[in-house]
């Protein structure tokens, strides 16, 4: 797992991206946000495994994670190479991401697809919002390869979403509820983790 000591540590190992000003203003909150989101997405799926693993949506839920397991790596890889200081919020990320995992877990296999679902319709318009400002950049290598790392996970984040809707999502206990109050966490986290 990747704390600030370590990013530090570990980042002198990794050639460093020249970005020019502009860029480096909209990218570093870009890729602290989405470490910290990937992050969040794996300990989500955590929680939801340890309730849920032995059941007959463990290996659905286990597909995901092992692809929030890629994203959160590719994001502490991306930390290093463009030198990004992690959000001060790691700790607290991972606490109430698993809680969140395993409480709508308690709830059923349709609340964890909820939780699913919800925190990915958030991502995916996060994600889309950012290529929109990543599109409106002059085309560096560095700019490249992070729209092509964020349009992959989109794309990702939209199948874990469509898969909570195959599994019937939006037939849990309280869905709307459920989904609000899950969409404004991931919101409030976001706004969160591009500042600190």
């Amino acid at each position: 797992m990747l704390t600030i000591e370590r990013s530090v540590r570990y980042a002198s190992t990794f050639p460093q991206v020249r970005l020019n000003p502009k860029a480096k203003k909209l990218i570093h909150p870009m890729i602290r946000v989405n470490h910290a989101g990937e992050l969040a997405a794996d300990r989500i799926y955590a929680g939801q495994m340890a309730i849920l693993g032995k059941t007959s949506v463990g290996p659905t839920i286990q597909h995901m994670w092992d692809q929030e397991k890629k994203h959160r790596e590719k994001f502490e890889e991306l930390i290093k190479k463009y030198r990004v200081r992690p959000s001060f919020f790691v700790p607290l990320w991972e606490v109430t991401a698993f809680a969140m995992g395993a409480v709508t877990s308690l709830m059923g296999q349709r609340a964890a697809m909820a939780c699913t679902v919800a925190v990915e319709t958030v991502i995916v318009e996060h994600y889309n919002e950012q290529l929109r400002v990543l599109q409106s950049l002059e085309k560096t290598e560095g700019i490249e390869e992070i729209m092509e790392v964020i349009k992959t996970f989109r794309d990702e984040e939209q199948e874990h979403h469509d898969t909570g809707i195959e599994n019937e999502a939006e037939r849990a206990p309280f869905y709307d509820m459920l989904s609000f109050l899950i969409r404004s966490a991931c919101k409030v986290g976001i706004t969160t983790a591009v500042a600190l």
